[in-house]
């Protein structure tokens, strides 16, 4: 921090949650407390690919008081290509003064979030592939720390319910906890959903959810050098272990939005799905390219879901559709196009951790959207109907227990119903 800093830090001593250790103390700098002053705050990043760096440019433009000092990644390839692209691209040029990233905070290594959080920052920013968010999420929320957390924010049921208990934590630290499903900071969904709430369409009666587009495949083939924990990194969107599937990677912004719109969670699912297009090989992995699932919400309102990832030349359509009683909403019909949702969730996150905005923390919301994609796949994968009860039961934890660039994985084969087992 600047040495100015200094003068105003104070340090709050809370108790950790039951389970995380009874002796053990969380320690919260002043300024990473709502509302303390309008100072500059230090922000980290873990996860340098694209989607890493593009949340540097997001939470820089429109946060002037913003400033990004330290860097995280598996991949040393990753971290020093992203920086110097970040450093280099012209239209970054008004940005460039706030990437102040010295070498000796740019962290390699599967500990390199640890690092990070030891870094002095107040923000750090969550954009891993997401197999690793609950272990991120967690530590931290024992540091103290305001989180941006790319969704989704698991790959399993273990995962996602050690997530929602470091979620509760951090309600209980009112610590900011922003998501990366920017259409809760867009203006035309945000105005449309107060609409709705207020009786706009009437009951919701039925909802729909799409994302019907191309394939993600990030490597075409294998560096003979990679060994097999390397290469699934690298190729990461087509594992579930890390990646989730299409549901709970890509397709969970379109059911979060009918999550949000509803209020609450389905409670059971009947879905399929499978591989029509990937082939059966390393580069497609193990997940599915289309899955359907029929959701049932606790009043009964229903949610037909769709999401299909096909080639070029294929119909496209990312939407949603609210049937009321009283009418129809595409969930954004009744606002107006604001900022850029991808710069608005940054600046909403700084407001509510200055206090000059609503107190923001979608970690638990987001966290019950993550579980009802996976409750999606789960459903699909095995052939049964799978209930909310059962998915927060569930054992299913696809974690590696080592982590090594060489260690070798056998990736499981595509799920068939009817063999593939729901644990």
């Amino acid at each position: 921090m600047q040495s100015s800093s200094y003068s105003r830090r104070s340090f709050l001593k809370r108790s950790t949650l039951a389970g995380a250790g009874a002796s053990a103390f969380t320690i919260v700098r002043a300024e990473q407390v709502r509302g303390t002053g309008k100072e500059k705050l230090r922000a980290g990043l873990v996860g340098c690919g694209g989607r890493g760096a593009q949340a540097i440019v997001d939470i820089l433009t429109g946060n002037p008081n913003a400033e990004v000092v330290a860097m995280g990644d598996v991949f040393e390839d990753r971290l020093e290509g992203s920086l110097r692209r970040l450093k280099e691209t012209p239209r970054y040029a008004a940005l460039q003064s706030r990437i102040k990233v010295d070498p000796e905070h740019r962290f390699v290594g599967f500990d390199a979030f640890k690092k990070v959080l030891a870094s002095e920052i107040d923000i750090v920013m969550l954009c891993t592939p997401p197999g690793y968010r609950p272990e991120h999420f967690e530590a931290a929320v024992n540091a103290g720390t305001h989180v941006f957390c790319e969704k989704p924010f698991g790959t399993d049921p273990v995962g996602v319910r050690r997530f929602m208990a470091a979620a509760r934590k951090s309600e209980e630290l009112k610590l900011t906890v922003k998501s990366g499903a920017q259409r809760r900071s867009q203006k035309e969904y945000v105005e449309t959903w107060q609409k709705v709430k207020d009786g706009a369409i009437g009951d919701i009666l039925a909802c729909y959810a799409y994302w019907v587009g191309g394939p993600v495949i990030q490597q075409k083939g294998r560096d003979a050098k990679w060994g097999d924990m390397e290469w699934q990194h690298r190729a990461w969107y087509s594992f579930v272990w890390i990646c989730g599937d299409q549901i709970v990677e890509q397709h969970l912004h379109n059911i979060d939005v009918c999550n949000w719109f509803m209020g609450t969670h389905p409670v059971s699912v009947v879905a399929s799905g499978g591989a029509a297009w990937r082939g059966r090989n390393e580069v497609s992995g193990n997940i599915y390219d289309h899955l359907s699932a029929d959701f049932v919400y606790p009043n009964g309102v229903r949610m037909s879901s769709y999401c299909r990832q096909y080639p070029k030349g294929c119909y496209n359509d990312v939407s949603e559709l609210l049937v009321g009683a009283k009418g129809r909403s595409n969930c954004r019909n009744l606002g107006v196009k604001g900022t850029d949702p991808y710069v608005q969730e940054h600046i909403d996150m700084m407001a509510s951790i200055l206090g000059t905005g609503p107190y923001l923390n979608e970690a638990m919301a987001v966290a019950e959207t993550t579980m009802t994609c996976i409750m999606g796949r789960e459903s699909a994968y095995s052939g049964l109907e799978i209930t909310w009860d059962m998915i927060m039961k569930s054992q299913q934890d696809l974690q590696p227990k080592e982590f090594d660039y060489k260690l070798k994985m056998e990736a499981p084969p595509l799920p068939v119903p009817g063999i593939y087992k729901f644990i």
